[in-house]
């Protein structure tokens, strides 16, 4: 048994106040937060849910304070969190959809981790710089059929089948174009195994490079010429992502993909966000990625923001060598984006944050905190593709919606 201190908030979608969760409840229409810290173990757990309709969703991330203990005592308490989480009332009957372990040595630290959850999982070497040595993404739901097939995690409800596979990579080259190339088609092979392509289907992805300086040209020019060969151009869409600075576990690995996939849903649910009074198209500058994805169902919609920057409308760095500056022209570009998918930072349910230098945490987590009390988020070691970007931010978005689609 462990005694822990409990606070609970309550965002309802369309009041920005802080209110009593039992009388928002009864509305069914909005997003939760709750900050659990369980002071035994020096454990911090930071959730939400949103329910609409028969599905609930949860996001999670959990951190630990550090002890200047070896990694299995970090672990230990990590895994003591997550069960915690899981027998929380208020998550009676979810399922975990998948975890990102983000770790200060995967090569080292990916061994002693020992899981039993059958959901696909991500393990990448980017520090969380809190101190620790571990920190942990989870996305679960209830009210869905989650099961695991061919290596992914596949949710299945009213016709649609969410597929999200993580960690693939590949060590058979030695150089990051061609890692890239045989990933994506081993990734394309998985997608024809549930009679999805690429083009049709993929909704998300996240690429995580060793040295991210040297070998991100690599990614960048073999995501495009695969992408031109799946038939996504210029002319048609690219795939929401996040490439960044992460060192897979495997020493071979200089590419490592996360990816999510849907199958079921009319191209009309899909919609894709600019923003272009901030922001421009990234083929402008080379790189084949959307700045966001809008996702419509009957009861809600999901906004996907990819990794997001410093950046204006022509494709330039803004304010070069400022962290505080960078971090505000990224808020921005956030919200402008956010704001075209008909939603805004009360419906953001979790955010990943990477810096280039860990010396600006302080800085960036006395921002955050500031600015986003009531959203989980995690600020990891992880420089940005051009090394002129201090940080770079990525989210999901929820929101209650009324559209003639069947409900998620």
């Amino acid at each position: 048994m462990f005694s822990f201190v409990f606070s609970l908030f309550s965002i309802g979608t369309k009041h920005k106040k802080l209110v009593n969760s039992q009388i928002i409840l009864t509305f069914a229409l909005i997003m939760e937060f709750q900050a659990i810290n369980i002071e035994e173990i020096g454990a911090r757990i930071e959730l939400t849910h949103f329910t609409a309709g028969e599905v609930t969703e949860y996001h999670a991330i959990l951190h630990i304070a550090p002890r200047g203990e070896v990694f299995s005592g970090q672990l230990s308490r990590i895994q003591t969190a997550e069960s915690h989480l899981m027998a929380l009332p208020e998550l009676s009957g979810a399922k975990t959809v998948f975890k990102r372990y983000f770790l200060s040595d995967a090569t080292n630290q990916v061994p002693f981790i020992k899981e039993n959850d059958p959901c696909t999982i991500s393990y990448i070497q980017q520090p969380p710089l809190d101190g620790s040595k571990i920190a942990v993404w989870l996305y679960l739901q209830r009210g869905t059929d989650i099961s695991n097939m061919n290596g992914s995690t596949v949710v299945s409800h009213n016709g649609y089948q969410h597929i999200w596979t993580m960690g693939l990579m590949n060590t058979t080259a030695d150089t990051s174009y061609m890692q890239t190339w045989k990933t994506l088609f081993t990734y394309i092979d998985t997608l024809k195994l549930f009679n999805a392509t690429l083009e049709a289907n993929c909704i998300r992805t996240w690429f995580f490079v060793r040295d991210v300086d040297t070998q991100y040209n690599g990614l960048v020019k073999s995501r495009r010429e695969c992408f031109m060969e799946q038939g996504l151009t210029p002319d048609t869409h690219y795939i929401a992502s996040t490439g960044i600075g992460g060192t897979p576990a495997d020493p071979k690995a200089l590419v490592q993909l996360g990816s999510y996939a849907m199958t079921g849903f009319q191209p009309q649910q899909q919609r894709y966000l600019y923003a272009l009074s901030h922001l421009n198209r990234t083929i402008e500058y080379g790189v084949t990625f959307e700045r966001g994805t809008l996702m419509q169902y009957g009861d809600r919609n999901h906004i996907y923001i990819s990794g997001t920057a410093s950046i204006n409308n022509k494709g330039e760095v803004i304010h070069v060598g400022d962290i505080v500056n960078q971090t505000y022209r990224m808020w921005e570009n956030v919200e402008k984006l956010l704001e075209e998918g008909g939603m805004t930072y009360d419906d953001v349910m979790q955010i990943v944050v990477y810096l280039r230098d860990g010396a600006d945490y302080q800085i960036v987590q006395k921002l955050f905190e500031e600015k986003f009390p009531h959203i989980p988020y995690v600020i990891t070691l992880a420089p940005v593709c051009r090394p002129t970007w201090l940080i770079e931010m990525e989210c999901v978005a929820v929101k209650t919606a009324k559209n003639d689609f069947p409900d998620f």
